[in-house]
């Protein structure tokens, strides 16, 4: 498994999409970005368009990862991302919070477990976290675990920085 992580706009999508596309074969975009209002409707046009013709197929979960069952076997699976996996958790699907985290780590290992490579998209957003407060801190703290936990069950883990990628963990092969 590798992670990805990085700010907005950091280049996250395209290093994750370049590292599914390297090893060819079946490869499964599954997409957790709901569509409310025009701007994530753009959003999600937008990475469409970006992946289009890469040879993705397209799964929507916007909550429930750990359900997941994937009918065939992929050689690389692109999960984008952990934040609006847990966005849709805890303000649409209503996940208890002491529950939110164990959920979603389970579904990632599901997906591990079931594909081939895996490849989770995350975010930082952290930086000033100090200031938030209520749900937004609550999200915060939980994307933190779950980062945390992913980060330490990947065998690789890149931060993508002005759309370069900066090796952050690799395990070692022996």
């Amino acid at each position: 498994m590798i992670l990805v992580t990085g700010g907005a706009s950091s280049g996250k999508s395209a290093l994750g999409e370049a590292l599914c596309c390297g090893r060819g074969g079946a490869l499964l975009y599954i997409a957790t970005m709901e569509p409310h209002g025009p701007e994530a409707a753009a959003r999600i046009a937008r990475h469409r368009g970006l992946r289009a013709g890469k040879g993705f197929e397209t799964m929507e979960c916007y909550a429930g990862l750990e359900r997941v069952i994937l009918e065939k076997r992929f050689d690389c699976v692109l999960l984008e991302c952990l934040g609006n996996l847990l966005a849709g958790e805890m303000f649409s699907a209503g996940t208890p919070a002491d529950r939110v985290v164990d959920r979603i780590v389970a579904g990632v290992e599901g997906l591990q477990r079931q594909a081939a490579e895996l490849v989770v998209i995350t975010n930082d957003v952290f930086g000033g976290a100090e200031r938030y407060s209520g749900e937004l801190a609550a999200y915060v703290e939980n994307l933190g675990r779950i980062n945390r936990q992913v980060a330490h069950r990947a065998d690789t883990v890149i931060e993508s920085v002005c759309g370069l990628p900066i090796l952050l963990k690799e395990a070692v092969k022996g």
